[in-house]
């Protein structure tokens, strides 16, 4: 029996080309334009970024202007030791110690406002990241849902933007602060002793130098990093959806092998990434380390000359530790914007994906909907190169009750898809009451249509919510209503909570014929005047098939419905039967006519009973 639900149509050629990409390995994009991206993505917040700019920057002046205080008391120490009777002016040291303190506290005021202003807009961005994703994914056409993981979707809504808020709060102080106090720190350094900053300047060309180098080779693997983690997120979400067909077919230990190959893949670009930035840290430690060994040799020389105090070399020693600080901090800045850019371009890529073509209304959908629908030379193929419907013409009367048969492939779920506008046809026209559903907005067509699919799907929610999920503003007399009409009341009552109780569709205390039961419920609440069943008992037993037929007779009664079936017992009351093969009709008309011409239909409907094969 077939099992695919509507849209989602793989069969021999009936369905989107390509599948879902497992191995696709994306060449990484420049870093320069990706952060170029996103920076022009912040512009909304450059009045806060300001703001983080002006204390941060003001913080930081604060701290750098430490070590030249600092320098002073002990020139005041040492002023007073080198007298005839040594006296410590302890006066000034006071006064000196309490501009020190209330300096430290003013920039702790000042970096406790910049974090709370950046802390705020960091997730305010992401916050707008999740919700322009979320936007995304509903003008999303069926084709890019067909060909990508679910999973790695997820990845981009969780992972990647978890990385930018957590990066983005860190790195752009870090910018800020680091500049700040390389400029206030060289300023600082001058004016101790010029000769001094000289020597402390040689490590600079050499610190840029290996930063480059670095940050070249390891931009690639942090990519390569988030592709992987999707991707592993995206195996995860299949196999555990789909722990009870893995087990049955005991593909534990294929799941298990190619989890191991996509963890390897995200072991080895996460350890190269990480291995290949960290190198940066004692790298940069090393070249301070020999700047600062020149400058304390500089120093004593220039203190022997009387060219400078003890407490400025005490204040440039910690310059030169300071002035290396920034630079390390640029090294790790530059780790953390590498995964952030990664992490951005994967979300800017989903952002810029091709959505559904642009609504061209030029018509209003019919005020009263008859359900008159006419195909008309309709053609599609998922690919350009491959036409799967082809030229399908068939006039429906309003009211009228339709199935749709064939063979696997036949393409009876596409036509439903043409209808539904989840594709839009590549040549002819298709007609609601004689407007051409291409010129209506596509809500406008569904909401025309109830629909009940083959695998049924249930949210997280109460059973009134579930039920209700097409008319939220319904009442609960009209949700009890319409679950007495499906033959569930009975059950739904016998649970704890009854109609509160909390459900999904993932949960097990609940039957795929109770599920099911729910949609068909939901459909007859939606009360729109066409339906689309694609086999909407087949998870039901026969005794509750018998019992929802008339239900489901009461709910065609009077609306256009279309039927897809597959077992053709099912149908033998259909006003007229489409029999579709390889695209097109091949037969049409009523059961009992269709039985008397004894051709394919014929073949086909024997074949379910005699084990005919077709």
């Amino acid at each position: 029996m077939d099992r695919k639900p509507i849209a989602r149509e793989f069969r021999g050629g009936g369905g989107p080309p390509g599948g879902i990409r497992m191995g696709v390995r994306e060449k990484p994009k420049q870093f320069k334009k990706n952060f170029l991206a996103f920076i022009q993505y912040l512009k909304a917040y450059w009045g806060s970024f300001i703001l983080v700019f002006i204390f941060a920057v003001l913080g930081t002046l604060c701290s750098v202007a430490g070590p030249k205080i600092l320098g002073n008391m002990t020139d005041v120490i040492i002023q007073g030791l080198k007298t005839e009777s040594p006296r410590i002016d302890f006066n000034s040291l006071g006064h000196i110690g309490f501009w020190l303190i209330g300096l430290y506290l003013v920039g702790a005021g000042f970096n406790y406002f910049q974090s709370w202003i950046m802390a705020t807009v960091s997730q305010r961005i992401t916050y707008a990241l999740r919700r322009d994703i979320s936007l995304k994914i509903s003008r999303l056409p069926l084709r890019y849902f067909d060909q990508h993981e679910k999973g790695d979707i997820i990845s981009r809504v969780t992972n990647d933007v978890e990385t930018i808020s957590q990066n983005l709060n860190q790195g752009l102080v870090q910018v800020v602060t680091a500049f700040v106090s390389l400029v206030g720190i060289l300023i600082m350094m001058i004016i101790i002793s010029w000769q001094m900053t000289l020597i402390a300047l040689i490590v600079l060309p050499l610190s840029f130098f290996f930063i480059k180098q670095i940050i070249g080779r390891s931009q690639a693997y942090f990519k390569q990093q988030q592709n992987s983690l999707g991707k592993i997120n995206g195996h995860i979400e299949e196999m555990f959806a789909n722990h009870i067909v893995v087990k049955a077919f005991n593909g534990e230990e294929e799941s298990i092998k190619q989890f191991n190959k996509i963890n390897q893949k995200l072991y080895d670009s996460g350890w190269k990434s990480q291995f290949i930035s960290g190198l940066m840290m004692p790298v940069m430690h090393l070249i301070s380390n020999l700047g600062y060994v020149a400058v304390a040799v500089a120093g004593g020389w220039l203190a022997l000359l009387g060219k400078v105090s003890i407490g400025g070399i005490q204040a440039f020693v910690q310059y030169t530790n300071e002035f290396t600080r920034p630079i390390v901090q640029t090294a790790n800045i530059a780790n953390i914007f590498q995964a952030t850019i990664a992490a951005a371009e994967r979300i800017f890529d989903f952002l810029d994906e091709e959505e559904e073509g642009k609504e061209t209304k030029t018509l209003s959908a019919p005020k009263e909907i008859l359900g008159k629908v006419e195909f008309k030379n309709v053609c599609f193929g998922y690919r350009p190169d491959k036409t799967i419907i082809k030229n399908f013409t068939a006039a429906i009367s309003s009211r009228c009750n339709v199935a749709i048969v064939g063979p696997t492939g036949a393409g009876k779920t596409t036509i439903v898809n043409l209808l539904m506008r989840f594709y839009d046809i590549d040549k002819g026209s298709i007609t609601i009451d004689g407007v051409d559903i291409e010129k209506m907005k596509r809500q406008e067509v569904r909401r025309m249509f109830g629909m009940v699919l083959q695998d049924t799907w249930l949210f997280n929610g109460t059973i009134a919510e579930n039920i209700a999920f097409g008319r939220p503003e319904s009442t609960r007399e009209e949700i009890i209503e319409a679950a007495k009409e499906a033959h569930i009341d009975h059950f739904i009552r016998t649970l704890p909570q009854g109609y509160e109780t909390i459900i999904a569709d993932s949960i097990d205390n609940i039957s795929a014929g109770e599920k099911q039961l729910l949609t068909i419920a939901r459909a007859i609440l939606a009360n729109a005047p066409m339906l689309i069943l694609d086999e909407a008992t087949s998870s039901v037993d026969t005794r509750t098939e018998s019992l929802i037929q008339s239900a489901m007779d009461k709910l065609t009664h009077g609306r256009t419905s279309f039927v897809i079936a597959h077992r053709l017992s099912t149908i033998k009351n259909a006003e007229l039967i489409l029999v579709v093969r390889d695209g097109n009709i091949v037969e049409q008309g009523t059961h009992q006519e269709l039985l008397a011409k004894d051709s394919f239909y014929a073949s086909l409907y024997n074949s379910q009973f005699v084990g005919q094969t077709i």
